[in-house]
């Protein structure tokens, strides 16, 4: 490995830092969290690199869009400190967590082609007042909770977590989910079966309610969507600046 820094030309910091448009700092910076492999030093002390260091900038630049900066770090300092198997483990979880959010968003279109116009006032029309269910559309608690698969103590932490509010009857004091309240109920059902959190689901069902439906929500899925084509292509990316920085490396 000393024989192949040493070889090629010699870089400044500024040189190396000027090439992809950072500070010398950063440079310095990139070393020391081992992103770089260590520089050599002149007689009198100066950081000199070369041209592997430039393929490690690059490496760790492209794997930054599709990773991230902690995950990338991690995939660097792991290659440089000879520990390829574990760079590669990281990958696999970068790519394990992209799919995951494309299963999510998948779940987000299925929950949203559930809900098509009438849906949720079929839903609960369907339970019938024989069954709990209010005037019209609405559900009380039990039914809902039901058809949901789910028990009514969670309905009641969506409620905490501002997920449902539903309206309380003036005479039993009973919970009674309107059509509104059943759409968004059954919306946050896939969702949490898709893996997110209430704290992502209730401001989601917030832009619903705000908006007067779901349309708005197609702007947000498209953007949702590109988001993680980008990323999978940056992972691309990433990954070929990581096998030439790889072959530099020998």
């Amino acid at each position: 490995m000393g024989e192949k820094l040493q070889s090629g030309g010699r870089l400044r910091p500024v040189d190396l830092a000027r090439g992809h448009g950072l500070s010398t700092q950063a440079v310095r910076n990139y070393e020391a969290a081992g992103i770089l492999p260590a520089a050599d030093r002149t007689p009198h002390g100066y950081r000199t690199y070369t041209s592997l260091h430039a393929g490690a900038l690059r490496a760790f630049l492209a794997l930054l869009p599709g990773h991230g900066h902690r995950t990338a770090t991690s995939i660097m300092r792991a290659v440089n400190e000879g520990a390829v198997d574990e760079a590669f483990r990281l990958i696999d979880e970068s790519h394990a967590q992209l799919l995951d959010d494309r299963r999510t968003l998948q779940s987000v279109e299925s929950a949203l082609r559930a809900l098509e116009p009438g849906a949720a006032h079929e839903s609960g029309a369907a339970s019938g007042t024989a069954a709990g269910s209010g005037t019209g559309g609405s559900m009380f608690i039990g039914p809902l909770a039901g058809k949901l698969g789910i028990r009514p103590a969670t309905l009641r932490k969506w409620e905490r977590a501002g997920v449902v509010r539903p309206r309380r009857d003036p005479l039993t004091g009973y919970r009674v989910y309107g059509e509104a309240d059943v759409r968004d109920a059954r919306l946050a059902h896939q969702l949490r079966r898709g893996g997110r959190p209430l704290g992502q689901i209730a401001p989601l069902l917030a832009q619903v309610r705000a908006a007067g439906g779901l349309e708005p929500l197609e702007a947000a899925l498209d953007d949702w969507r590109g988001r993680l084509s980008a990323r999978g292509r940056a992972m691309l990316h990433g990954a070929a600046e990581l096998e030439t920085y790889l072959r530099e490396r020998g």
